[in-house]
């Protein structure tokens, strides 16, 4: 079963008002609310949208409770490798599993097949990646050379991020402590940030999207963590962690290929610039709306 989205997250826990003002795009009024909408996103990075995990803290509010269901499904996917993988897979597929969180904590997100073992190769761990994508257990987001329409034509298949498909399971892996959560807004920053863009991809797959991919240029100095296709047209998504907005990389590809519509996602409200329109990480699953709006 999919991971809840942020909206349906929203509404299980009794805020669906705040899901509707998301939906109906009315930035003024979902302004008004951004410390409740702030509050449920710190909680929703912890809880992340698995139907039992959610489902336990809107009958408890138990944020431990939680933690020990997440622990459970996660204990249940490994033994799942056993029972269901071939033999000779498992110890690769544990590997590449495992190493998941820091593949995403370091600075560079690609996936590095050297983490895993000291000289590994794709054609070591490619069968391993392919299972555990099989049983929707893991989300490979591939670089793309260039933002051209379709995007699936210009990814380079050697380069890619490895996502996990819900951010609750990823924190629950990373023995994230439940204090985090209303610590200011440091979860935001937690594993540089590792979290908010799990998060970000997480509503993005529920969009009726085309292709998700991110974009390096060549010498890997400058990096839009996500493109979008959706409605016929590519948008490029930067994320920020917090409300330091500084974004070289983001202007760079914006000035170079001059997309129809960029987003910035961030702490920060809605507000549109003149290369840019920045959309609060708190609205991201709204991002298919506002592109098409725009162009």
């Amino acid at each position: 079963m999919e991971p809840l989205s942020f909206a349906e997250y929203l509404s299980a826990v009794g805020d669906g008002e705040l899901a509707d003002l998301l939906v109906a795009r009315d930035w003024t009024a979902a302004g008004h609310f951004k410390s409740r909408l702030v509050e449920h996103l710190k909680h929703y990075l912890f809880i992340g949208g698995m139907p039992k995990a959610v489902s336990s803290y809107v009958q408890s509010r138990d944020l431990e409770a939680v933690r020990h269901i997440q622990k459970r499904i996660l204990d249940a996917y490994e033994t799942d490798f056993s029972k269901h993988a071939p033999v000779e897979w498992v110890p690769r597929i544990r590997m590449v599993w495992q190493s998941i969180p820091s593949q995403l904590a370091k600075e560079n997100r690609k996936f590095l097949y050297g983490l895993l073992k000291e000289g590994g190769r794709a054609k070591e761990f490619e069968l391993a990646i392919q299972w555990l994508l099989d049983c929707g257990l893991v989300v490979k987001c591939h670089k793309v050379e260039k933002p051209g329409m379709p995007l699936m034509a210009f990814q380079n298949l050697s380069a890619f991020k490895l996502f996990m498909v819900d951010v609750g399971l990823l924190s629950a892996k990373t023995g994230l402590d439940s204090r985090t959560v209303i610590e200011g807004n440091r979860i935001f920053e937690e594993f540089k940030g590792t979290l908010t863009e799990q998060f970000v991809l997480q509503q993005l797959r529920h969009l009726p999207s085309d292709f998700i991919g991110y974009w390096t240029n060549d010498k890997s100095t400058a990096e839009v963590d996500f493109l979008l296709q959706i409605k016929g047209h590519v948008i490029p998504i930067e994320v920020k962690a917090g409300e330091c907005l500084q974004a070289k990389s983001f202007k760079f590809f914006c000035e170079k290929y001059r997309p129809g519509t960029a987003i910035r996602t961030s702490l920060s409200d809605y507000r549109e610039e003149s290369w840019m329109i920045n959309l609060p990480l708190y609205a991201i699953g709204m991002v298919g709306d506002v592109g098409n709006k725009q162009q």
